[in-house]
């Protein structure tokens, strides 16, 4: 145990024997036996934290805590009491300090106590280190990093921005596809909005509806006339997100608009034209999926006429740290709670993670640990972190998927299990839209994941 502790406590006798304890355990120890005389040497010689009797000859100790706070914010403060007052605890925990301890003193919990709070210090002195080594980030909109990956893709924005030219952006799912192209809206001159449709999230036939509208009477449920994207974006961008999920029969209508900027609305016959600039983004190879019919040729080389890659957060580690930092602002501010500041434990852990969920990934772990904090600091028992593997027996690529690593075919029990824990690991945990995918309700869905004892350490959502 090493610190500067200040004893303040007017009973001279407790206040050598605590002296002499934490001398012993390798502290430095001032003692002071009132009020200005702990402010005096608060002053003089800064230490670590205070052990503060709440009756003092020349006050309380709340009113000593919330003078040392003014004077060091960062001091920790343990409240000493002779009462058993739950109300004096709580006001004394929300004015700042670190602990609260009741008489008769306990020297072994005391000592715990200390020991805890002066490394939560000695943690906050290392982060504020580490935040003044950081170096100017470069900025995207919400896009954060250092790296010469992100240098590049903002050379490649401003290189493309002015122009009309139709970009496509490739990279991982999570990566910030939809943050580049609002990037190039941004940065460009068009003066419309910015609208963004995800082509995965919408089925075929209302996704047609939603880029080109819909006359009323189209189909059940067109009450009225609609206008689509194309439409809506007068002079402005749309942005295609997942566009390799477009059935053919879409990418046919696309094609003509991008190649002839006239379109119908579903059910109509009147020729509207868009001024739109079209930005594209896909996780998928779009070169592969041509080769396997999946995708037209001739709709790719007038979507990729120029080409962003983002590479995936575990090639850019660089920038975690900064993300880290960015993300952790905006989601205080979200979330309504303080900051945390992130210990160099944690910080390695999330450096060196692989994140295939990528800045999606790294939202949702932070913001699970921004809700569960108890303090200040971000430390690795808040990082519910993914453990691979999901299962003690996964099904190898090699492997038959029916059965098991000894090659017994498994039961149907087995079998739904390990589908249901495939599923639950895909989502990271979201009930919702496993429940979604797997086609039941959520009552079922606990039901089975509490049947098949199934994982959910690595959970996001609920």
């Amino acid at each position: 145990m090493i610190g500067h502790l200040l004893i303040v406590e007017d009973d001279a006798g407790l206040n050598q024997i605590l002296g002499i304890h934490f001398e012993e355990q390798g502290c430095t120890v001032d003692n002071a036996y009132n009020m200005a005389e702990a402010l005096q040497k608060v002053s003089a010689s800064a230490p670590d934290l205070a052990l503060v009797d709440h009756r003092l000859p020349d006050g309380t100790g709340l009113e000593l805590l919330t003078r040392l706070k003014e004077k060091e914010p960062d001091l920790a403060v343990i409240v000493i009491t002779a009462t058993q007052d739950l109300d004096l605890a709580i006001q004394a925990i929300r004015s700042g300090a670190y602990d609260f301890i009741h008489k008769p003193i306990q020297i072994e919990e005391l000592a715990h106590v200390v020991d805890r709070a002066l490394e939560h210090r000695r943690l906050l002195r290392q982060v504020a280190a580490l935040s003044s080594e950081s170096e100017p980030p470069v900025t995207l909109g919400e896009m954060i990093g250092h790296s010469r990956a992100m240098l590049d893709i903002s050379k490649e924005i401003a290189l493309v921005a002015d122009s009309d030219v139709r970009v496509l952006i490739t990279g991982e799912s999570g990566t910030g596809k939809e943050l580049v192209a609002r990037a190039i809206h941004t940065h460009s001159r068009r003066q419309g909005p910015f609208l963004a449709v995800n082509c995965a999230a919408i089925v075929d036939t209302l996704l047609e509806s939603e880029l080109f509208g819909h006359e009323k009477g189209a189909f059940t449920g067109a009450i009225a006339r609609k206008a689509g994207k194309f439409e809506l974006a007068i002079e402005g961008t749309l942005f295609l997100d997942e566009v390799g999920e477009l059935a053919p029969n879409l990418q046919a209508k696309l094609l003509r608009v991008l190649q002839e900027s006239v379109f119908e609305r579903v059910g109509g016959t009147q020729q509207l034209t868009t001024e739109a600039r079209v930005i594209a983004a896909t996780n998928r190879d779009l070169d592969t999926e041509v080769k396997t019919g999946r995708f037209r040729e001739d709709l790719l080389y007038r979507l990729n006429v120029i080409q962003i890659h983002i590479p995936p957060l575990r090639e850019r580690r660089d920038d975690i740290p900064l993300l880290v930092k960015g993300l952790m602002e905006r989601l205080s501010r979200t979330l309504h709670r303080p900051p945390l500041q992130i210990t160099e434990a944690a910080m390695t852990l999330l450096t060196e993670n692989d994140w295939p969920g990528n800045v999606r990934e790294l939202e949702n772990i932070l913001t699970q640990a921004l809700v569960r904090a108890r303090d200040t600091l971000l430390t690795p028992a808040l990082l519910a972190l993914r453990q691979d593997p999901p299962l003690s027996m996964p099904a190898t690529p090699c492997q038959d998927p029916f059965r098991d690593s000894q090659g017994h075919l498994l039961s149907l029990d087995e079998l739904e299990a390990l589908h249901i824990q495939q599923v639950l690991d895909e989502t990271y945990g979201h009930k919702g839209r496993t429940c979604e995918i797997l086609g039941i309700s959520r009552p079922a869905l606990e039901r089975k994941i509490h049947k098949y004892h199934l994982h959910l350490s690595r959970r996001i959502f609920d």
